[in-house]
């Protein structure tokens, strides 16, 4: 299917969308289920193509982490998740408790996301950061596809700030509080 994106005037109203809005024409074939898109504060945005680094990248940290999470942990990859009725984001990874239902999953139990960023690298530490931060995920970790430098951001905050944001370079080793014996060096992975 070819998407056609647009960029809305400036000073006209948009109209806004709701998860579940979305969920009913995903489920009618107005939207195809294999689109690539967030709903972000209930504005559709389309996803681009994923590079081959950003490929590599995802698929080193899913092993590194799923070797070592413990049980009691759910590594998800893409998932969906529902931050509120008009936000749903898809980051590449995500830890959260495993007793607890994907579709049930809130900003607060995600212990990490990961978002592996090319062409989206401001998005992922503007906009959606802060999304991040207001819906209380724990951690989140920005990595540059091109360079492997990480944006680490902890302690998020109810206004979308986070208390901490670190750049790590490449060569430095990276631990998620989740998993603190679990240490990542982005220049290894492959």
């Amino acid at each position: 299917m070819n998407v056609v994106a647009t960029r809305a005037a400036e000073g006209f109203p948009r109209r806004s969308f709701t998860v579940a809005e979305i969920r009913r024409m995903v489920e009618a074939g107005i939207i195809a289920e294999d689109e690539n898109f967030e709903l972000i504060e209930g504005e559709l945005v389309p996803m681009s193509p994923k590079g081959n680094q950003h490929e590599v990248i995802k698929a080193a940290l899913n092993r590194v982490f799923a070797r070592h999470a413990p049980d009691e942990m759910r590594l998800a990859i893409e998932t969906s998740l529902y931050l509120d009725e008009r936000t749903f984001v898809e980051p590449d990874l995500c830890l959260y408790p495993k007793r607890i239902l994907p579709e049930d999953v809130a900003g607060r139990d995600v212990l990490l996301a990961v978002e592996v960023a090319g062409s989206s690298m401001s998005y992922d530490r503007g906009l959606k950061a802060r999304i991040y931060a207001r819906h209380g995920v724990v951690e989140l970790w920005v990595v540059d596809a091109a360079t492997r430098a990480t944006w680490v951001h902890r302690r998020p905050e109810a206004d979308g700030h986070w208390g901490i944001v670190e750049k790590t370079p490449a060569e430095t080793p990276l631990s998620p509080a989740a998993l603190p014996n679990v240490t990542v060096r982005m220049a290894d992975l492959d």
